[in-house]
């Protein structure tokens, strides 16, 4: 398990992970884009994401803290 912590209104432009993630944002919130989706994650919101798959986070203006677990 990872402890991420994001600044208030970063962008992580679009990129992949060599991992399957599962996920818990405990603090603030993002914007989770993948593809033509929009999925916009708060505290309390658990999200998975499967490896090698493009997406963009998009943090907001408390920026935000997610607790990350990854699988290989």
């Amino acid at each position: 398990m990872l402890v991420r912590e994001w600044e208030p209104n970063r962008v992580v432009d679009t990129h992949t992970h060599p991992f399957d993630v599962s996920a818990l944002v405990v603090r603030g919130e993002f914007k989770l884009t993948v593809g033509e989706k929009i999925i916009t994650l708060k505290a309390g919101d658990p999200f998975r994401l499967a490896r090698n798959i493009a997406h963009i986070e998009n943090y907001g203006p408390e920026g935000a803290t997610v607790w990350v677990a990854r699988a290989n």
